[in-house]
């Protein structure tokens, strides 16, 4: 049995890393002073930072129900099933959009929702991949992703306050406030849901909020304090060096946990948060892994 694994942009997987690694990604659209783009289609993250530096005005979207079914269709062409694994429903209606154009699929078309985004997200495609090497059908890998979907966190530090108050996200009182006091806020994604995790001053006390809050899940949640058998990863936004280096201290403390990825956070990510922000991903890895 052929079976496609679909993600979408927000996973962070570009299109040539997409047939390097034999997924699909959907790109997301987004709305470009009033004029719509297609991630890593029609802009490239530096045209992105490049605009969003001149203060466009830059929103967000989710894909049409035609272009999904194109999509999906051109691919069961040649596929018996797609797993087909979107954003987190917490974040974004995608995922519910794509469960409801599935029904129409006769149980080729598999839609997970494991509350995942970044290279979370990234890493549930790739395990996805996994799976089908091993003989599972497209019902069963939805089932174990589901399954395992909790099983991942995200901490995020941001470098200024500007594009959550321009998104409405903070009042502009609080933006003011954090900015006067140089507040960077640590965010946490888990579950599917963003949610304020701790402030700092600098972003070497934000680092070390992040490596904590890895510590402490890898113990307490993962019981994998070495981080054998858990995927570390980071993530940013036009801060690669500053990645590289967090990336670099993320391997003197887990010697033992497999490679870790560095890769920019997508632009339907970063439009909310800006440039010059840090983000340390981490998903358990497959069993038998």
């Amino acid at each position: 049995m052929k079976i496609a694994v679909v993600t979408d942009s927000n996973s962070g997987v570009t299109q040539n890393q997409a047939k390097e690694l034999g997924l699909f990604v959907v790109p997301m659209p987004f709305m470009v002073n009033g004029e719509t783009f297609e991630e890593d289609i029609s802009l490239t993250q530096e045209e992105f930072y490049k605009r969003l530096a001149e203060e466009a005005d830059i929103s967000t979207s989710q894909p049409s129900p035609e272009t999904v079914m194109r999509f999906w269709d051109k691919l069961l062409e040649d596929y018996d099933q797609i797993v087909h694994i979107p954003m987190s429903s917490g974040l974004s209606s995608s995922c519910q959009t794509a469960l409801v154009l599935a029904e129409d699929y006769d149980g080729r078309v598999h839609v997970v929702d494991n509350r995942r985004i970044s290279l979370t997200q990234r890493q549930a495609a790739l395990d996805a991949m996994t799976m089908t090497k091993r003989g599972m059908d497209a019902g069963q890998i939805k089932q174990e992703l589901e399954r395992t979907g909790m099983e991942s966190s995200i901490y995020i530090t941001i470098d200024t306050l500007k594009y959550l108050k321009k998104g409405g996200r903070i009042t502009p009182a609080a933006a003011a406030l954090g900015m006067l006091l140089r507040i960077k806020p640590v965010l946490q994604i888990q579950g599917g849901k963003l949610d304020a995790f701790s402030k700092a001053r600098t972003m070497k006390q934000a680092k070390s909020i992040m490596l904590s809050a890895v510590a402490q899940d890898l113990k307490t949640r993962f019981d994998d304090p070495q981080g054998e058998h858990t995927w570390l990863a980071v993530a940013h936004t036009c801060n690669e060096e500053a990645a590289k280096e967090l990336a670099r201290e993320i391997r003197e403390i887990y010697p033992k946990t497999p490679a870790i990825a560095i890769a920019p956070l997508s632009l339907s990510v970063a439009c909310h948060i800006g440039p010059g922000a840090l983000a340390i991903t981490m998903a358990k890895c497959l069993a038998d892994e």
